[in-house]
């Protein structure tokens, strides 16, 4: 099914992706800490928010539809 060519090729791709994207994570990282400040605790919020909704709604409808 796969060939030691594509199996050579699929982990050098791997290899030289995970290599990039350490790479450019790490010329971002400057621009992450002044763009991006509190983004967790506000994905948390929100995230959090959405879960009560949906446990909400879910045990408004099983239960007092």
């Amino acid at each position: 099914m796969f060939t030691t060519g594509r199996i050579v090729f699929a982990i050098i791709f791997v290899i030289a992706f995970i290599i990039f994207m350490i790479l450019s994570y790490r010329k971002d990282a400057k621009n992450h800490e002044a763009y991006y400040k509190n983004a967790a605790k506000k994905v948390a919020i929100y995230g959090t928010l959405a879960i009560i909704i949906f446990v909400a709604l879910r045990f408004a409808t099983a239960y007092l539809l």
